[in-house]
C-alpha cells in the first residue's frame, strides 16, 4: 500500500514543497504559542486555570 501511495505522490509535480510548508506552519505556531505562554501575565493564567472550578 505504501508503495502505491509513494508512486502516486511522485507523479505529482511540485508536491515536494508541501512538507516544507507544513513544517514551517507547525514550527511557527508552536514558537508563537511558546512566546505567548512565557509573556502572559501570571494573573491571567491564574484566572484561566480556575475557570472549571467557578461553577
Amino acid at each position: 500500500m505504501l508503495k502505491f501511495v509513494k508512486g502516486h505522490m511522485e507523479s505529482i509535480e511540485g508536491i515536494e514543497i508541501y512538507p516544507i510548508i507544513s513544517l514551517l506552519i507547525f514550527f511557527t505556531f508552536f514558537t508563537i504559542l511558546g512566546f505567548w505562554v512565557v509573556k502572559s501575565k501570571k494573573s491571567y493564567i491564574d484566572k484561566v486555570k480556575n475557570i472549571p472550578f467557578d461553577n
